[in-house]
This record gives C-alpha cells, structure tokens and sequence, in this order.
C-alpha cells in the first residue's frame, strides 16, 4: 500500500559545531514526505494497514492521547487509503477540539475516550474485546504503531537517505523506530536514542522487540541488530515537557537551517547531538545521520493557544 510521497531529501547541517567536531552532520527529512501522513508515523502504518487489507478488514482501531502525532497520521491515511477509523484518546472529552483532534475529525475518525485508569489496559483482552463488542471487526493498531509491523517498515527508514553513516540518531518514544533502524544497519554501524520520557524504561522494551521480530522470520538484512545506545539526559523533564533553553534552541536552529523542530520529539534529539558534539562525544570522522521523524502539528497547535 502506498500513498503519493515525496523521496525525503537528506540535508547536510553546515555547522560550525559540527565542523569543530570533527563530525559531518545530515538530517533525514521524513517531515517533507507529505503533508499529512508523514515521519517515521507512515513507516509504522504502511505494513499494519497491508496486514489488515489482506485480512479483509474494513475499519481501523487505535489510540493515542489528545495530541497525538500516530492519532493524526492514522486518520490521514485511513480517510486516503479507504479505511474508516476509530481513535480511542485517553481521558475525558475536551471541547473545543484541539488542531490534533479536530483534524482526526475532519478526516472523519470517529473519536471515543477512555478513563485514565481503563487507558492503561488498553492492551488487554477485556478492554479489546469490549471495544470489539461496541465496534464489530475492527483491525486495532495499537498506540504509535508500536508492533512487529511498525517494527518492520522502520528498517525501511535509513535506506531512504541513499547513503551510508557510521552513527544514526532518533528520538524515542515507544521506541519501535530505533529497533526497526536497529534492524536495519550493519554491525560497524549504531543507533542512538533520545528518549523523551523520563525513567529509562526503553531498553527492556526495545530488547523485547528485537527479539520478537528477530522470532518472526520477518525481513532484516544483516540478521541482528547494530549496536544501538539510549541517551537519557535531553527529556527536559518528560514527555511534552519544555524548557526556555529548549524552545530558544529549536527556534535558532530553525532560522539557521529551516528546519522546523517540534519541541515533544525532535527538538530534543538535536538538542542533545549538538550538545554532545561540543562534548566531544563523536569520533572525527564521524557521519551522523539525525531522522527527523515529523510531528509538526504541535507546532500548529502551539501557534493557536
């Protein structure tokens, strides 16, 4: 399954940081692939959405919070590629409808919510199976794609730079786009990741995809993955929390490269790689690779507040 998508263009950062590092510095522009299904969001739907074509299913099921970027691109591609979709969001209804929920809407995503409490098991077979029982057949992709699926069109990512990097960055929620990247790199190859959330949790999570996918028998050129790394420092205080040194660096980089950063995921990444270049953390010589995973709807949703 396709949409109309534009090859993502990978930028060289001509930087005198990265210049003083020794270190050459490019961005994958997931975020100009198409206006709205865009970032590493299509590359976990593009096999989910495949898998339930070929299943016969006829509507889709997800969650997501209120500002959900996964919430967002699923309604998007549902409306384009011919599916109806449900959004489950956690918590209570908010109106008027933020600019995230209200494009869902738009896109005509039937959008239900959940308590709190009852989100958290959203996982679980009672939840899925009332949700069944209230929806009828319905495929459910879970929250940010974060299956083998999306794990699958994750290792897809790199190779859409058309060229070869020693290290790759990724910012990291669910962190299935660091083991999809991981699967998809050679041994002398890594992967670094940003976690956006507080606690240093990932790593169990990620362990747990790879060798889930690697159990599948499912594509992976190399047959284990890169080494891959978690840096923790640059959550700024959790998920969609900011700072002003944040915001401040987001908004130069931005005038500097036109580059557009939102400050949940992106911003945080470069924040942290241009603070470890002037560390010294990088090898001389180094090619990084930073994939800019889109989301830049927060940023339409900032400018309304």
């Amino acid at each position: 399954m396709s949409l109309n998508f534009i090859p993502p263009p990978t930028q060289k950062i001509d930087s005198d940081i990265a210049r003083l590092a020794g270190v050459e510095l490019y961005v994958l522009r997931l975020d100009l692939m198409h206006p709205w299904v865009n970032g590493n969001k299509w590359y976990k739907l593009k096999y989910n959405l495949a898998q339930a074509k070929e299943q016969g299913y006829k509507k889709l099921l997800t969650f997501g919070g209120a500002y959900s970027n996964h919430i967002y691109a699923t309604a998007a591609a549902g409306k384009l590629l011919g599916f109806p979709t449900i959004g489950v969001i956690r918590g209570e209804e908010t109106l008027p409808l933020n600019s995230t929920l209200s494009f869902a809407a738009q896109q005509g995503m039937q959008l239900v919510y959940l308590e709190r409490a009852t989100y958290r098991q959203k996982h679980s077979f009672e939840v899925q199976a009332d949700l069944r029982k209230r929806f009828g057949e319905v495929f459910i992709i879970p929250e940010g794609g974060s299956n083998l699926q999306g794990v699958r069109g994750c290792l897809e990512i790199v190779s859409a730079a058309m060229q070869v990097f020693d290290t790759v960055c990724v910012a990291c929620g669910t962190a299935t786009t660091l083991a999809g990247i991981a699967m998809s790199l050679n041994p002398k190859q890594r992967v670094l990741g940003f976690p956006v959330l507080k606690g240093g949790f990932l790593a169990k999570d990620i362990e747990n995809l790879i060798q889930n996918y690697l159990a599948t028998g499912l594509p992976t050129p190399y047959g284990s993955p890169a080494p891959w790394e978690l840096i923790c420092d640059y959550h700024f205080g959790g998920y969609a929390k900011v700072k002003d040194d944040l915001l401040l660096f987001s908004q130069q980089f931005t005038q500097a490269y036109n580059i557009p950063l939102d400050y949940v995921y992106t911003a945080k990444m470069f924040y942290g790689v241009m603070d470890l270049l002037k560390q010294g953390y990088f090898s001389k010589g180094d090619r990084l690779l930073l994939i800019h995973t889109g989301g830049l709807q927060v940023l339409k949703q900032k400018a309304h507040q």
